[in-house]
């Protein structure tokens, strides 16, 4: 089968396009025909070695954790899929992933994909609408009445962020560049900032939680937004212990994991158009490196996807 890989840490040069065999599932995997495999800013960390400490993966290592695609095959102990089923996942991160003509995974990272979607939509929402879960629910838990600031309200987890919170019943601010401001009015944001001319500490005081997604500045300047017992909660530096204590309030890092009863969750909400998937641009699957470096610049509006088959 055809498979992006990288052989050696690198800029996004070092991905190409290799024949490998195709995987076999253990007792408790599937093995999936990928149709489509969402592109995220992990993804070119990973690509540039950014995370090998923690990870550690072992080289040449298949790229991609989002996928959507179509069971091929499934383990002797798996029971809640079979061949044909649609499905979409957010598999393990230390495992070969998703650009590639197919994919084994742990059947328990796996969901029946949202009906009414195509397949590069759905690869577009397993890692960014887990990620933007986890963080407001699991971490900040956000709760309905609440304030909450999100930033980069149009990027991917931005965007899944702004509808999980509204559905939550949370009154939303969200950044944005000019451009994009009414992209976040569609996504359900209550109140918009443009970044680019006005002050979010001004727009956006006295908030029950913080979604960092960009960090460095943004982030240091985001606590004078909180109240006390505030939450900053970052999806990309761990927010200081002791400047949250000086604000009289919390500060967590959010690490997604693989999720497939809440990708069910989510495929409901897809379905009954409480949440809509926004798609920036789709590659084919020869055009990765095209792919990570509209990702590296920091200003995808929705998803980036590979399209692997039709």
């Amino acid at each position: 089968m055809k498979a992006i890989r990288i052989h050696r840490y690198g800029g996004p040069e070092v991905l190409q396009l290799d024949d490998v065999p195709t995987p076999v599932p253990a007792g408790d995997e599937i093995l999936v025909r990928v149709k489509a495999a969402g592109v995220n800013p992990v993804d070119w960390k990973i690509r540039e070695g950014w995370l090998a400490g923690m990870l550690q993966h072992t080289l040449p290592l298949t790229m991609g954790w989002d996928v959507a695609g179509v069971v091929e095959a499934v383990g002797a102990a798996v029971t809640a899929f079979k061949p044909g089923d649609a499905v979409y996942a957010r598999p393990d991160i230390a495992r070969d992933g998703s650009y590639a003509e197919y994919m084994v995974m742990k059947a328990s990272d796996a969901a029946l994909k949202p009906e009414i979607v195509s397949f590069d939509e759905a690869a577009g929402v397993p890692l960014a609408a887990l990620t933007a879960w986890k963080a407001l629910f699991d971490e900040a838990g956000l709760q309905a009445g609440q304030r909450v600031l999100i930033h980069a309200g149009a990027g991917g987890v931005g965007g899944f962020a702004i509808q999980l919170a509204k559905h939550a019943g949370a009154h939303v601010i969200a950044t944005a560049s000019t451009d994009n401001l009414a992209l976040l009015r569609l996504l359900g944001a209550d109140d918009v900032v443009d970044y680019t001319r006005e002050n979010f500490i001004v727009r956006a005081p006295d908030v029950d939680v913080v979604f960092d997604t960009i960090g460095g500045e943004t982030q240091d300047r985001s606590w004078a937004c909180l109240k006390p017992g505030g939450v900053m909660v970052s999806i990309v530096a761990e927010p200081d212990q002791d400047t949250a204590k000086q604000h009289r309030a919390r500060g967590v890092l959010a690490w997604v994991v693989p999720n497939g009863p809440r990708l069910a969750e989510l495929a409901a909400l897809i379905d009954a158009g409480i949440i809509t998937v926004v798609i920036d641009d789709v590659y084919p699957l020869e055009s990765a490196r095209e792919a990570h470096e509209h990702s590296q610049t920091g200003h995808a509006r929705g998803k980036i996807v590979l399209h692997v088959a039709d």
